[in-house]
């Protein structure tokens, strides 16, 4: 297993991690006693998700700029 599928199996299970949570907040919000945590519990995914979305997202740009280097350097 290389970092890639790693980091791609990582970002698909912090995305079930982040709806559960969000799913858990819409139902804390329709409690009458609301705790101030559980707005933030979708918070710690999302950072992670987003962290892990950039790195595919650059993946393919960083593999174009390593293969030019190559072929020029």
């Amino acid at each position: 297993m290389n970092w890639n599928t790693s980091i791609r199996q990582i970002h698909r299970w912090l995305s079930i991690a982040f709806t559960v949570a969000v799913i858990v907040n819409v139902i804390a919000m329709m409690q009458e006693k609301q705790a101030a945590w559980v707005g933030l519990l979708a918070l710690f995914p999302l950072i992670l998700l987003l962290l892990t979305g950039l790195y595919m997202f650059v993946l393919p740009y960083a593999a174009k700029w390593r293969s030019a280097r190559g072929i020029s350097g």
